[in-house]
């Protein structure tokens, strides 16, 4: 779990949970302790369930949707190209306290791999190496500031209003890192358009090998932090998040027949029963009762 300092911005919106009538939808509209939520319908963008929905607030980990987002839209990207994992990387995460992938100093990764190391443990030390390597400039800072350049274009050329980012991995610097749930749905749906990171996100572990500093080979295991995967049935993503301004978030999705929800709860004290009563809503069903966590192997990072 990361832990930061930064307090980030409030937005004055009126409270709307505003739900969207439809046969589908259950009767009534869930309500969930999360202090903002959305949910779309991933097919058409059109909004399923509004709370708060364009009230700004700090997002934690869930910066990183936006991180492996720029990543992906580099042009001509090569997902094996090798990246050397620098000491610079091990250090920020120790001086932050921040959740890592624990990435070795020296070992060869390809992009592909710390998208994974990114986006399932959480590792800011990945989000750092992706800034540094897709950041343009002649120093480490130069590239980093560069390339939240780049996520902050992104968001303008998305449509993001009410988003901000100030971070690679939300961890605040100046206390402008933030979004609204309804932006964050948004970047998620975007997100999800590409092959490469609805594989990543749906993964709930992935085993992989880098080639060390003395030619050797290091084996490194990711557990995915977002428990929904093989809890709610149907669950394809996406990510979790968790600091201390930002409270428990998390953006989700999950596919049931030919329907596909994509949605965010930000600053909720039980997110994944959140998710669940949400997605129950969109989808008509009442599975978020019986709905049993899957759990994190002892030692596995938590987000």
């Amino acid at each position: 779990m990361r832990k930061t300092a930064a307090v980030v911005v409030t937005a004055c919106a009126v409270l709307t949970v505003s739900p969207v009538a439809s046969p589908a939808h259950a009767a009534t509209a869930p309500t969930v302790s999360a202090k903002g939520a959305f949910l779309l319908d991933n097919a058409t963008g059109t909004k399923v369930y509004s709370k708060y929905a364009d009230t700004k607030r700090p997002m934690a980990s869930t910066t990183k949707i936006m991180t492996v987002r720029v990543v992906l839209s580099q042009t001509n990207l090569d997902l094996d190209r090798k990246v050397t994992v620098q000491q610079a990387y091990r250090d920020y995460v120790a001086a932050k306290g921040a959740s890592t992938a624990d990435l070795k100093t020296g070992d060869r990764m390809t992009v592909r791999q710390l998208l994974y190391a990114t986006m399932l443990p959480s590792g800011c030390d990945a989000a750092y190496a992706l800034a540094d390597t897709f950041g343009t400039g002649t120093t480490r800072s130069a590239r980093v500031k560069s390339f939240i350049g780049k996520m902050n274009n992104k968001a303008a050329d998305l449509g993001l209003t009410n988003t901000h980012f100030d971070s690679f991995d939300g961890i605040s610097t100046t206390g402008e890192n933030y979004t609204t749930p309804r932006d964050l749905a948004k970047l998620a749906r975007s997100a999800m358009k590409w092959s490469t990171f609805r594989t990543v996100v749906k993964s709930q572990k992935t085993v992989r090998y880098a080639t060390t500093s003395t030619g050797g080979t290091r084996t490194y295991t990711w557990y995915n932090t977002n428990k929904l995967l093989g809890s709610y049935t149907g669950a394809t993503g996406i990510k979790t998040g968790t600091s201390t301004p930002a409270g428990p978030c998390l953006v989700f999705s999950a596919t049931r027949g030919d329907k596909t929800l994509i949605g965010v709860v930000l600053n909720g004290t039980d997110r994944y029963n959140d998710a669940a009563k949400l997605l129950d809503y969109g989808f008509g069903t009442t599975t978020a009762a019986t709905m049993q966590l899957r759990k994190l192997p002892t030692g596995a990072q938590q987000d």
